[in-house]
């Protein structure tokens, strides 16, 4: 929603383009930069406490861009905001996994949870519309406010205590242990990969806007190697490492997290460049604009829950290589796209499109958080989730910088299709890293839960 009301927040407070950028940007950098150590506060401190400390955070920034009275204000607020999920978005999922122990239960609910992404993107740009339309900029934001105060009441109360690796026997959730539950956690390896991930963010941001020539971006990418050197040196040495890079060494771990870096960076770059061809090529305004991207997430939120029954009964490796496939195919049968294309061509695609990702998400999802214990789960998926905003970013600014190479934006525009599909057939190989597994049947109980 927050794109759909950038308009109207330049004209009233009177931004200019690199600062309304940066009210995407600001809440983006600080969300991918704490995603690793926020995942691994969920572990040592207890998963429903992490959950509650980030959607309450999340209001608070809410709260903060709605009052704003000027860009720096709002910058603030959405800095703020992206504290909240780097928090909550592990630690949900985190949650899901310690829920259900039934393997066919635990992998239509990780279907259901990624089927929530779908749906925001269904409904997010046009419900933004209409409300930013109707009441103005500041709504986009003021409704989240009471989002987070039923979110945080409804989890208080339903979700059971999910506790962390600092919980001792008798202790409540989050509580402390004597010698002090964060003594051995590895703050300075927190520093170096929250830096890494900041500047990595940063280059890529400023990298589409000042140039990938600059001075800027050339000191962003040396921080980004220096942090992220040091972060894998003292990572491999300490004794509690906040990330196991061992679990790289894993088959199914890597290939999960290669193939949610791509659809990241394809899916997510891609759809803010369909928004802009139906406005400023087909001259749709943004309720249409936003109705006409809508049908993708439709489709991603049908087929997420499906994929889930589909990695349960034949294992991951069918129902995330085939989406990743029909995704590929989708982007590339777009790539003639133009200013005339039939309309009911364009949307059939888009189903496609939607529907690949939405199988491909959940058995990516199930793989990455399922190939460590439970004590370590947060860890993995903010790891997961991490590098899934990485390729977010990325996508944005190397598919807008192939986008605006071009005088002609159709031109620049088909081929980032182009790269889009190339680039989910390239982690559709990628999959073939992944061991197969015979489906085990369910339980007769599970088949009655």
């Amino acid at each position: 929603m927050v794109s759909v009301a950038l308009p109207q927040i330049g004209t009233r407070l009177s931004a200019s383009p690199t600062g309304l950028q940066w009210v995407v940007d600001a809440y983006v950098l600080v969300y991918a930069a704490l995603l690793v150590p926020g995942g691994t506060l969920g572990d040592r401190l207890g998963r429903k406490r992490t959950y509650l400390a980030g959607v309450l955070i999340f209001g608070a920034g809410a709260l903060t861009c709605a009052l704003a009275s000027n860009l720096p204000v709002l910058l603030a607020g959405r800095a703020l905001q992206g504290v909240g999920p780097a928090l909550l978005v592990p630690g949900s999922l985190t949650i899901v996994r310690s829920l259900f122990h039934d393997e066919r239960r635990r992998a239509h609910a990780i279907g259901l949870w990624s089927t929530a992404s779908g749906l925001a993107m269904a409904v997010g740009p046009a419900l933004g519309g209409v409300i930013v339309a109707q009441w103005g900029w500041r709504t986009v934001f003021w409704i989240n406010v009471p989002l987070a105060a039923v979110l945080a009441t409804t989890a208080w109360y339903a979700v059971p205590d999910v506790p962390g690796t600092g919980r001792q026997s008798g202790e409540r959730d989050g509580d402390a242990r004597r010698t002090g539950l964060l003594a051995d956690l590895d703050i300075p390896g927190a520093v170096l990969i929250t830096a890494g991930l900041a500047a990595s963010t940063y280059a890529t941001v400023v990298g589409q806007s000042a140039g990938w020539g600059s001075a800027v971006f050339f000191v962003s990418t040396s921080i980004t190697v220096l942090a992220v050197g040091l972060f894998v040196r003292r990572e491999r040495r300490h004794r509690e490492p906040l990330v196991d890079l061992n679990l790289f060494l894993r088959r199914d771990f890597l290939a999960a997290n290669l193939a949610g870096l791509a659809v990241f960076f394809a899916f997510v770059g891609a759809i803010v460049y369909f928004s802009i061809y139906f406005q400023h090529v087909r001259h749709q305004g943004p309720i249409a604009a936003g109705l006409s991207v809508a049908a993708i997430g439709a489709a991603f939120a049908v087929a997420a829950p499906i994929s889930g029954r589909l990695t349960h009964r034949f294992g991951p490796l069918p129902p995330l290589t085939g989406g990743l496939l029909l995704a590929a195919a989708a982007f590339l049968s777009l790539t003639p796209i133009g200013a005339h294309s039939g309309m009911v061509l364009i949307i059939a695609r888009f189903v496609a499109l939607g529907a690949g990702v939405g199988l491909a998400l959940t058995p990516m999802t199930q793989i990455a958080v399922q190939a460590v214990p439970d004590g370590r789960a947060g860890m993995a998926s903010a790891v997961h989730n991490a590098l899934r905003q990485q390729g977010q970013v990325f996508g944005v600014a190397v598919l807008g910088a192939i986008v605006y190479a071009h005088q002609d934006y159709l031109t620049g525009f088909r081929i980032a299709l182009l790269t889009s599909g190339l680039v989910l057939l390239a982690a559709a190989i990628t999959t073939l890293l992944l061991p197969t597994r015979r489906p085990r049947p369910a339980s007769g109980r599970s088949r009655h839960q």
